[in-house]
């Protein structure tokens, strides 16, 4: 292979840090869930680039590539555009999903035995209410800025720095 198709040994760690970072970023997702902060559906869409980055960094351990390296620049920078748009959605700057949002929450949608059951309600999670905070940022948010931070990662690894 031509040497500028792969990553250097610095490189390449920086790569395996940003995908270690993310899978830091979803155990984090997984602990608040346990502690009992349910995800809503725009919580869930951030977590599928962090586990594209992940498998991409197993990738990279075995086969070092700056096309595998741009795909979790990539992934990253994803999961950071979809975590500003959630925090966004909770902060009423725009709308988000009516399927998760305050206006989506109509009962037209739920069949009778859905109306009738006890616990349909509970597991409704709305994307427009912040659950949880931490120095004035949400948990998207907080995902938004480590995921920008982890593309930048991505992207020194991309560049060979």
């Amino acid at each position: 292979m031509k040497k500028n198709t792969l990553l250097s040994h610095s490189s390449r760690q920086l790569a395996l840090f940003a995908a270690a970072g993310s899978g830091m970023l979803l155990a984090g997702a997984y602990l608040f869930q346990a502690l009992g902060y349910a995800p809503c559906q725009m919580c869930f869409w951030q977590r599928y680039p962090h586990m594209l980055a992940i498998a991409i960094g197993a990738l990279i351990w075995f086969w070092p590539s700056r096309l595998l390296a741009g795909l979790g620049a990539l992934a990253a920078l994803t999961t950071a555009g979809i975590g500003a748009f959630h925090a966004g959605v909770e902060q009423k700057w725009w709308d988000g999903p009516s399927s998760c949002t305050g206006a989506g929450a109509e009962l037209s949608g739920l069949s009778g035995q859905d109306l009738l059951a006890t616990d349909t309600f509970e597991k409704l999670v709305m994307c427009d209410e912040v659950s949880w905070a931490f120095a004035g940022l949400s948990m998207p948010a907080w995902n938004a800025v480590l995921s920008a931070l982890l593309c930048a990662l991505w992207i020194l690894a991309l560049r060979g720095r």
